[in-house]
């Protein structure tokens, strides 16, 4: 449920509407001096105890270097956690001071960010703002009393084609090949019956510096992108990059840090990024159509794993603070961006890690903070990629988020347990509209990772679980055969899904391989490497998990190597698993 209201202060008075909501009313007195800012605040999510809500501060006055933001609740309200700001509260009374990363406020310039909290009884929406001890207007939304849209006005014409001044298309995977890395298809090639799917085109990763040139004697950025030029031939042809090498890479699972420490931007900026944008931008690739996956696995660890949450990590807290994931991801749109044939796909994460209330929202905010910041525009962004390197259900068909059994909720679940979501084909639809809705382009498409969500095989269900209660319902029916969705880790049972495919589903620009399987998702024991890439017990069969996983066993396969290097048996599980299955 969003709630809005608009509500001007600073010289002017509040009036009853006949709704009995605020409204504004200009006194005779107003306009005698100019209010210090202008405060949006949006409740985007309410369920009863507790919400979340996105707050835009307009600074109306002198530039600044720093802000801080209060106002008082007239309730029971009490803030969990936040992001894009700190936000602390004494009593009833809550500040909101800037980051790191977000402190400069010019004339007219504005900042956004975002809480979680509880409450009991009403959650009315604060009645006075101030920036900087300064008195500011509100504007939460649309009057309700404002006159509705002229209902005479000509609708947009559908048909319409989209345009981009860049010359960019609207989905470049439509009438387009897809480029088939040598390297992953030799390795499907020589396994026993990988033939098979030996053709199918895979991303390629750039998981470090050593990889634009070409790591370990293997090929380097030119080296692919000149072999796409062979295979592309007269027509249409896409090359998928994985961008991947944030400071403090991916905060909350050790198997895929990276590189570079918590500190280190201007390597990447320098070292990474713009080494990248040198050889996208090279005219002799200009008639490939170049898709960038963009950071997997960091941004949304800033609003699931921080402080406040029962899954708080260290490193997370410490990359929220110091903004260098918003920064590094703004930095590669906004470089990446200004290349004319490269299209830029955010990470979004899966269903099963941002699906809640309490995730999703939030998580959308920061996607278009990310977006907003180090000189990039939601411009930049020409969709956004769902379950990367994930094994989620594209679709669970035996039960729908609506179902209930004997009275109970299929939410209520243990393996639901209180999503909105049960698969990622919904999830990803339902996250595009939430983009859409709070700024970007009304074209953006999503992409689908499916390389390995097919869940085939013997133990595929046929049809629901048995009614018995809702645990054996949806235990009995889902496709998903993980111990628990937030299980990631080389797991046991998967199998390769759809092949890549453009246009599958409204909204969805294509399903893809972004993750190459039979690479590894992590070292099963710790393994020493010169890659940054340590241990994660997630990945270790024998663990027994943690809070992020129901502390449940973790699922994965023995006796696998680090992140990214080829796991053989991995391989031939995912195609005898394989859904719809290998002929």
């Amino acid at each position: 449920m969003t709630r809005t209201r608009t509500a001007m202060l600073a010289a002017l008075t509040l009036v009853a509407g006949a709704s009995g909501t605020a409204l504004a009313a200009q006194s005779a007195s107003a306009g005698a001096a100019a209010a210090a800012c202008t405060v949006d605040y949006q409740v985007q999510n309410d369920w009863g105890s507790g919400f979340t809500a996105a707050v835009t501060v307009t600074n109306n006055g002198a530039a600044t270097s720093s802000w801080s933001l209060g106002w008082t609740f007239a309730g029971s309200q009490k803030v969990t956690n936040g992001w894009n700001a700190k936000v602390s509260q004494s009593g009833a009374a809550v500040t909101a001071a800037n980051e790191s990363y977000n402190g400069t406020l010019a004339t007219g310039g504005s900042a956004s960010f975002g809480f979680q909290g509880t409450y009991s009884g009403s959650n009315a929406i604060p009645a006075t703002f101030t920036l900087n001890g300064v008195t500011c207007n509100v504007d939460g939304g649309t009057d309700p009393t404002d006159p509705p849209t002229d209902p005479t006005d000509p609708p947009t014409d559908p048909t319409d084609p989209p345009t981009d001044p860049s010359g960019r298309v609207d989905n470049p995977y439509e009438g387009a090949q897809v480029y088939v890395n040598p390297e992953w298809s030799a390795n499907a090639a020589a396994e026993p019956g990988g033939d098979r799917v030996a053709d199918e085109p895979t991303g390629v990763w750039l998981d470090r510096i050593a990889a634009i040139e070409g790591a370990n004697g293997g090929m380097g950025l030119r080296d692919h992108l000149d072999a796409a030029l062979e295979q592309k031939g007269s027509g249409e042809m896409v090359v998928q990059l994985v961008i991947y090498n944030l400071p403090g890479r991916d905060c909350s699972a050790l198997a895929s840090n990276g590189e570079l420490g918590p500190t280190e931007i201007d390597r990447y900026k320098t070292e990474y990024i713009d080494p990248i944008a040198e050889i996208l931008g090279d005219s002799k690739y200009a008639d490939l159509r170049i898709v960038t996956t963009v950071e997997i696995d960091s941004l949304p660890n800033l609003v699931t794993n921080v402080s406040g949450r029962d899954t708080v990590t260290e490193n997370c807290d410490v990359m929220k603070a110091n903004g260098n994931y918003q920064k590094g991801v703004g930095y590669a749109l906004n470089k990446l961006g200004d290349i004319g044939n490269v299209y830029n796909y955010v990470d979004a994460g899966h269903h099963g890690w941002l699906g809640w209330d309490s995730n999703f929202g939030p998580s959308a905010e920061i996607f278009k903070t990310a977006a907003t910041t180090e000189g990039a525009t939601v411009d930049d962004v020409q969709g956004f990629i769902v379950n990367t390197a994930n094994y989620s259900a594209l679709k669970e068909e035996n039960f729908k988020i609506t179902d209930s059994v004997n009275g109970t909720s299929v939410r209520q679940s243990d393996w639901v347990d209180w999503n909105q979501y049960t698969d990622e084909l919904s999830y990803a639809q339902a996250m595009r509209d939430k983009l859409v809705s709070i700024g970007f382009d009304q074209n953006i498409g999503m992409l689908i990772d499916t390389s390995r969500n097919g869940w085939g095989g013997a133990d595929r269900p046929t049809g629901p679980g048995a009614t018995t209660d809702v645990n054996t319902y949806v235990d009995g029916g889902r496709y998903d055969r993980r111990i628990h969705p937030g299980n990631w880790c080389n797991q046991s049972g998967a199998g390769l899904g759809e092949r890549p495919q453009a246009n599958p589903e409204p909204g969805i620009d294509a399903y893809v391989w972004m993750k190459p399987p039979g690479e590894s998702d992590g070292a099963s024991k710790e393994i020493p490497n010169d890659e940054g890439k340590g241990f994660d017990r997630m990945c270790d069969p024998t663990y027994t998990g943690n809070v992020r996983n129901g502390n449940s066993m973790s699922g994965a396969l023995p006796d696998a190597p680090i992140s990214g290097k080829w796991f053989s048996a991995q391989f031939q599980e995912l195609m005898k698993n394989a859904y719809p299955p290998l002929s």
